[in-house]
């Protein structure tokens, strides 16, 4: 079976609106299977607001705490798993073509003062439009601007300098990390095709993630596999041979190291489903 063919059979959601932009409840977004809900990979983006009750959604395998004022950034190719809880939130789901360029590398904040006002206004006038324009130019021009407004407002609570020449090196080495993750673990590969040192790159990473070169592409290659094993029924052996291991026991032994327990072990512990949350002062660092 296919990689493509693996997810969809797996994968449950509402697509973004007919103008590439679209408006839901929590509850069109989570996974319809039985209980315990499963993780599910989804091809758009999606702005998650939580409005009201207490709960947990897991984004990467990262159960984060949420409660009203909570604004969650779930990226295309991320694994998304809803819990059975009290929650409500709404959502503004996207194309990845709509993304702007001062996407933030973090997924969470807790909204609070006229930032959480401005953002409750945005999610609620895009509601609105979605609902009363549903075909035409100026209209689908309409949604995409308001969505526009809400990225911006959304790049100016992440704060982090973006322009330095550390953080662009990093730009530029995650995105063909995206890319080159499956086909090389190699960072002197990175570093020549940036046309920079291992160390200058290594010098990168650490400013911007604590994490040397070789451990963010080592954590970006671990969370692919986890993506992998939770969301698609390929065998361990396949996820291996996907992620450019010609052994299924040289991918046991780097997925052991990186995640601390076999790839089988963590398949059925994803299957049992939801975490306990993780409070955000305790959040990892965004590696993906």
């Amino acid at each position: 079976m296919s990689l493509a063919a693996s997810r969809d059979a797996a994968t449950s959601f509402r697509p973004p609106g007919w103008a590439g932009v679209g408006t839901c409840a929590l509850d069109a977004i989570g996974s319809r299977a039985p209980d315990p809900p499963s993780f599910q990979v989804l091809p758009f983006h999606v702005l998650l607001l939580a409005t009201a009750g207490h709960g947990a959604v897991e984004v990467d395998f990262f159960a984060h705490s949420c409660r009203p004022g909570t604004l969650l950034w779930i990226r295309p190719g991320q694994a998304l798993r809803v819990g059975r809880n009290g929650l409500t939130a709404s959502a503004v789901t996207f194309e990845p073509h709509l993304a702007g360029d001062e996407e933030p590398a973090i997924g969470r904040w807790q909204l609070r003062g006229e930032d959480e006002d401005a953002v409750i206004s945005e999610f609620t006038q895009l509601a609105v439009d979605c609902d009363r324009h549903r075909q035409g130019p100026l209209a689908g021009e309409l949604l995409r601007h308001q969505l526009r407004v809400l990225q911006l407002r959304i790049a100016l609570l992440g704060g982090a300098d973006t322009t330095g020449p550390e953080s662009r090196t990093y730009t530029r080495f995650r995105s063909m990390l995206e890319a080159g993750h499956p086909h090389s673990r190699r960072v002197e590969d990175y570093a020549d095709e940036l046309n920079c040192s291992v160390r200058t790159l290594t010098r990168a990473c650490l400013s911007i993630t604590g994490r040397t070169a070789k451990q963010v592409v080592d954590d970006r290659v671990a969370l692919e596999a986890r993506r992998l094993l939770a969301c698609t029924s390929l065998s361990v052996a396949e996820v291996g041979r996907h992620l450019g291991f010609a052994e299924p026991t040289n991918f046991g032994r780097f997925f052991h190291r990186e995640v601390g327990m076999s790839p089988g072990q963590f398949r059925a512990d994803a299957a049992h489903g939801p975490r306990q949350a993780i409070p955000a002062q305790r959040l990892p660092p965004d590696r993906g």
